[in-house]
């Protein structure tokens, strides 16, 4: 998009920013966060690392395995975080769990995805000085695909926002409710920003007239609206279809049948069809459907190989043994698989980082050699056999011998 806006302006541009709002959120931490706490290098958490965070918070505080759906409870933490939810509305058993997740985010020196956007907030609320710094370096703000902004994007926006302002959007496709989209931000610009200018955008450039027709006529029923009347400079086009099968079975069986007729009517190529599901589940039926037809497919989606939690852990060890220094994945590991290192010794660790400005690996070593160590000597042996663990996987990997059999251990 960046490349797309200096090729039509035919300018540099070189003070342009273009990024998502979590992004640009991390951009704002890596320079700020320290305001609140944190190191610059923190890590943040995917979906994977919050639900281990939450399981093992539970467990600390003895929460049982049925009481534990860690993606219901992570789902309420945040719609708490995004402000959809209260307390008062919401299952209250679990709110000392969110008090000592936060705590856990912050002991790990990591924020989770909703972070990205609460803190920068709080960071802009709590100092002034830093908000007037990022309203005199952004001075224009766009924003695309308005009626899918949380109320907390809105928020971030209108922090930054002091008149220089567009927004881009249609609430009859605000289809994100589920996450956190709310189409009522369009009627808080118009209160926030009341000297705004309105221009209906109501050319539609990739469908025909009869699907606007119908897509017209749907819409215009639903309430709180903005009027508007899509049209189209192309023909009318073929009439609309509508079929309804039995089951996942002939729906995967009907999609393979119509690619087939459309190639061979079209002489189109395999390559110009897509397939788009509702969930990961309906995926089997397809494949099998595709596969009996011989049509070639491409399956696009679902967990990556190197996002699952016991992949992720390895590749931290293997990124320490090549630099203990890096905090990130040091603390990922330090207590994985269990080896009775328990939150108040990376308290201890991280105090001692922050206080001596040095890497927690640094931190670790001065702990288990300092005669008067807060850590009891249990901890010494645990943090000590952690070490060697480490150096010897360091001395093996600098030697260039397979170190295969080490991370096996």
């Amino acid at each position: 998009m960046s490349a797309r806006i200096k090729e039509l302006t035919g300018k540099k541009l070189q003070m342009l920013t273009v990024s998502t709002f979590h992004a640009f959120g991390v951009r704002i931490l890596r320079e700020e966060i320290r305001n609140l706490g944190w190191r610059e290098n923190f890590s943040i958490y995917d979906e994977v690392d919050r639900n281990q965070l939450i399981k093992e918070t539970g467990r600390e505080l003895g929460f049982t395995a049925d009481a534990l759906d860690v993606y219901k409870i992570g789902n309420l933490f945040s719609n708490i975080k995004i402000g959809r939810w209260t307390w008062e509305s919401a299952n209250d058993q679990y709110r000392k769990l969110y008090e000592e997740y936060q705590k856990g985010l912050k002991l790990f020196n990591a924020v989770d995805f909703d972070d990205l956007i609460v803190l920068p907030i709080k960071i802009f609320r709590e100092y002034p000085e830093i908000l007037a710094k990022y309203r005199e370096r952004f001075k224009y703000i766009l924003v695309d695909e308005f009626q899918d902004t949380s109320k907390q994007q809105y928020e971030f926006m209108h922090c930054l926002a002091d008149k220089n302002v567009c927004v881009v959007g249609d609430d009859d496709q605000s289809i994100y409710s589920w996450r956190g989209a709310n189409y009522e931000n369009l009627l808080m610009f118009e209160q926030d920003f009341p000297d705004f200018r309105e221009i209906k955008l109501e050319q539609n450039y990739r469908s025909t007239g009869t699907i606007l027709a119908a897509a017209n006529g749907v819409i215009s029923n639903n309430t709180n609206r903005k009027k508007k009347s899509l049209w189209s400079g192309k023909d009318s086009g073929k009439p609309i279809e509508i079929y309804i099968p039995e089951n996942e079975a002939e729906e995967a069986d009907f999609v393979a049948d119509m690619i087939q007729t459309i190639r061979m009517n079209e002489k189109r190529q395999y390559s110009d069809f897509g397939i788009l599901i509702r969930s990961n589940t309906l995926g089997r039926a397809i494949e099998e459907s595709l596969l009996n037809q011989n049509i070639p497919y491409i399956l696009s989606g679902g967990t990556s190989f190197f996002q699952r939690k016991e992949i992720k852990d390895i590749i931290s060890y293997l990124r320490v043994i090549a630099n203990p220094d890096d905090d990130i994945n040091l603390l990922r590991i330090i207590n994985t698989p269990r080896r009775g290192i328990g939150r108040k010794t990376i308290e201890d660790i991280s105090a001692l980082a922050t206080t001596r400005h040095c890497s927690v690996w640094t931190a670790i070593n001065a702990l288990t050699a300092a005669a008067d160590s807060p850590v009891s000597e249990k901890t010494k042996i645990e943090l000590t056999g952690f070490i060697d663990f480490v150096s010897e996987g360091r001395s093996t990997m600098l030697s260039g011998k397979n170190l295969s059999a080490k991370v096996k251990k």
